[in-house]
């Protein structure tokens, strides 16, 4: 009996080479990808994954690469997004790419607008609204604002805006990199869905696991090289033979060892209550008391939506909410946390989930966002030093091993990986005592996560406080000595690291 004939690929990337400046991005890339097939890109942040997907899809018009570009074997030259959309091929980008101050509707429908007899049909948009967003299984309003949103509602509202498109190509990059494990699972399930229905994907993603579930070829790039390509027919490669793609090396451990030798509390919080900031009558968080100790990380397990990002946000300088009850001592002295000025005084730095939007600016060098936490340590009356705000940097950068030219690259065309490495020095140089962490090593590669795990493991010996709030459960177990779990705005349950697993963590939640 003849084997079935391997079907001519949907999509052809034939010596891709990309260069910006003196720097070489892409180098002879190839790629092939099957009709109705999950082909996952993956590779280290930096490794040229992104460049990719944006010749793919227009972003870098044709004449501004070499090689060949096919689709179901014919030449494409496309000069922008809406060129390749017209053929079918739609990218989500890992950064999102929707305006805050419009509602739901008008971000899926922006620049696509549904119109009968030129006028807007907002009845015909509602209803396909409703249905992309419960093809994506996301129940919001459509008439509320995106920037009501957390950002992981907001990677899903923009999938939903693709899935309105002709699709016949997807690009999903880093897609549930702000989901945790249940929306996760969710999305992985609607690509194996929509391949079903015919419509073939491109994944990029640094989660192995999800790699290994849904993928039916993998490529790997290093160093803007096509290195390694796997065929998943007869199951999925080793992590550790992945991994030895991606990075050139073999990671012997993923999490550090650590020795459990908490001291003294350093962060303690009783009764924290906030109200919503747009529902002051909703209490969003309730009576929430925990403790942090002297070299002790502590994680925060939560599905999204439970509370754990306001938690932070609201301790931090009441960054989020209304406070209605609740006190916080640091080093057991009580802490004015009212404004991020005083919290930062206090010993306080929070490293936030989105740091494009709150954690950098983007358009300035590396020293400039490395400084922006303790200029006073750089200031004499009033005028930063700039000799020692370049030396701070440099001192970072080999702390953090960054990869750039050099610190005065402005950190917008750093990679994602390279970009969270800069929030964390900038927080690190502050000097505090309590360090939260939310999603810290999100759209991280296996490398670079490998990295900031033995940093941490570092601060914790060196005696800082670490409250560390992540979607990735196996994160949070194979990092944490302690882990709370949180539910509708309070905690629920509190395992030590030796009882946790993630079946226990998941089944506090469902039975709350």
């Amino acid at each position: 009996m003849n084997p079935t004939p391997t079907p001519p690929p949907l999509l052809e990337m034939r010596h891709i080479s990309k260069s910006f400046g003196p720097v070489q991005a892409l180098r002879d890339v190839t790629l092939s990808v099957l009709p109705q097939t999950i082909h996952a890109v993956v590779g280290e942040n930096g490794a040229g994954k992104s460049t990719l997907m944006k010749i793919i899809s227009g972003v870098y018009p044709h004449g501004s690469y070499g090689g060949e570009m096919l689709l179901e074997g014919q030449p494409q030259r496309y000069g922008g997004l809406r060129d390749s959309e017209a053929k079918g091929i739609v990218i989500v980008h890992q950064e999102l790419a929707l305006v805050p101050l419009l509602s739901v509707m008008e971000n899926l429908f922006l620049g696509h607008e549904r119109a009968r007899f030129g006028v807007v049909d907002r009845k015909a948009q509602r209803e396909l609204g409703r249905q992309a967003l419960a093809k994506v299984g996301l129940d919001v309003d459509l008439d509320t604002p995106v920037e009501r949103l957390g950002v992981g509602k907001q990677q899903l509202i923009e999938i939903a805006k693709a899935l309105l498109k002709d699709v016949r190509l997807l690009i999903l990059d880093e897609p549930t990199a702000s989901l945790n494990e249940v929306d996760s699972q969710a999305l992985l399930d609607l690509m194996l869905k929509l391949k079903s229905e015919g419509i073939a994907c491109i994944l990029i993603s640094h989660k192995l696991n999800e790699v290994a579930r849904v993928a039916d070829d993998i490529t790997a790039l290093r160093d803007g090289a096509t290195v390694d390509h796997f065929n998943c027919a007869d199951g999925p490669p080793s992590d550790d033979r992945i991994i030895q793609a991606m990075v050139g090396r073999a990671l012997t451990e993923r999490y550090p060892q650590r020795e459990h030798k908490p001291g003294a509390a350093v962060l303690e919080v009783e009764g924290w209550t906030v109200t919503h900031p747009q529902h002051p009558d909703r209490e969003a968080l309730r009576n929430i008391s925990f403790k942090v100790r002297a070299g002790e990380i502590v994680g925060v397990a939560g599905l999204m939506g439970a509370g754990r990002t306001e938690l932070a946000m609201s301790l931090f300088g009441r960054s989020w909410g209304r406070p209605v009850a609740g006190t916080a001592r640091i080093d057991g002295q009580a802490a004015d946390l009212s404004n991020v000025p005083k919290a930062m005084k206090a010993g306080l730095a929070y490293v936030t989930e989105d740091r494009k939007g709150l954690g950098l600016v983007l358009d300035q060098p590396i020293a400039f966002n490395t400084s922006l936490a303790n200029l006073d340590a750089l200031a004499t009356a009033g005028v930063v030093n700039a000799a020692k705000e370049h030396s701070v940097a440099e001192q970072y950068r080999a702390q953090l091993k960054l990869r750039c030219h050099n610190v005065e690259q402005a950190v917008g065309q750093l990679s994602g990986g390279n970009q969270q490495k800069v929030v964390l020095a900038k927080w690190l140089f502050s000097e505090p005592r309590v360090l939260i962490l939310d999603e810290p090593t999100r759209g991280i590669d296996v490398g670079a996560k490998a990295e900031i795990y033995a940093l941490m493991a570092e601060w914790a010996a060196q005696g800082k406080a670490i409250l560390l709030i992540s979607s990735e459960l196996p994160e949070l177990l194979g990092l944490s000595d302690r882990i709370l779990v949180m539910d509708d705005g309070e905690f629920v349950a509190e395992f030590p690291a030796a009882e946790a697993t993630q079946e226990r963590i998941l089944s506090a939640i469902l039975k709350h």
